[in-house]
């Protein structure tokens, strides 16, 4: 059976989870720590994403991403999962696959979850029994966001939103308790960017300006979600090239 292609995120937010195969572990000393973290900013400066979150466990890893460029993801991790295998395995003196299966890659729709989801990747090692204290954790960017230089974390975006003290009491939380912390959703103006990812999901990963070679009855359909989401008739104008006249009507017809 084919795999199932990925999801694209429409806020260009991923949260990434991959693991050892077989659950084994993927890191046997500090060396191999620091390498995964060097070949992350390496990947980071070639390509100009941006990572909010990381947490290297034993055996498995997890990222917050945002990519620049659309579906640039799949790039990204192919790169970061490269480069350390190839590492690992020369290391080790071992072959084949070091990752298991495909890594997992969640879109974060709503920037009120990214809180939270942060707060979860950083109390992974306190779930798991390894520290007592996410402080105590030396691989992960917790501290990053109380002002220790990290060199690879783009703390900005989330200190833009909230303060110090609503980041340390989202930590301290039981992962079940993780709710909306109040983090409004469309904190900024839409940019012609989230345009063009809305109307790619909508249209199978294809270009906007492709929408025009459908048949009228798909066109239709897809014009009036694209209203019904929230994109404006001239966005869905600028970034389609269908006249703005032809937009209005379709959405009274199919009112």
């Amino acid at each position: 059976m084919p795999r199932q292609p990925r999801v694209l995120s429409n806020s260009g937010l991923y949260h990434i989870i991959f693991r050892g195969i077989n659950h084994e572990n993927i890191f046997e000393s500090a060396e191999d720590y620091d390498y995964i973290h060097k070949i992350i900013q390496a990947v980071k400066d070639e390509l100009g994403f941006d990572l909010y979150a990381y947490c290297y466990m034993n055996n498995h890893v997890h990222l917050l991403i945002k990519e620049n460029k659309m579906g640039e993801i799949s790039l990204i991790m192919q790169k970061i999962l490269t480069r350390y295998a190839m590492y690992y395995n020369i290391k080790y003196e071992r072959s084949g696959s070091l990752i298991g299966s495909r890594y997992k890659s969640k879109p974060v729709e709503t920037v009120r979850y990214l809180l939270p989801l942060i707060a979860y990747i950083h109390r992974n090692p306190v779930e798991s029994g390894i520290v007592h204290g996410i402080g105590n954790y030396k691989y992960s960017s917790y501290k990053a966001y109380l002002g220790k230089k990290d060199g690879i974390v783009d703390t900005e975006f989330l200190l833009g939103l909230i303060d110090k003290e609503q980041y340390l009491q989202a930590h301290i939380k039981e992962q079940e308790d993780f709710v909306d912390y109040g983090v409004r959703v469309n904190s900024k103006k839409r940019t012609e960017t989230d345009v063009r990812r809305t109307i790619m999901n909508y249209i199978g990963g294809m270009e906007p300006h492709q929408l025009k070679t459908l048949n009228n009855w798909e066109r239709d359909k897809i014009l009036k979600k694209l209203r019904n989401v929230g994109l404006s008739i001239r966005e869905i104008e600028r970034a389609t090239g269908i006249s703005r006249g032809v937009i209005a009507i379709v959405n009274k017809r199919m009112d």
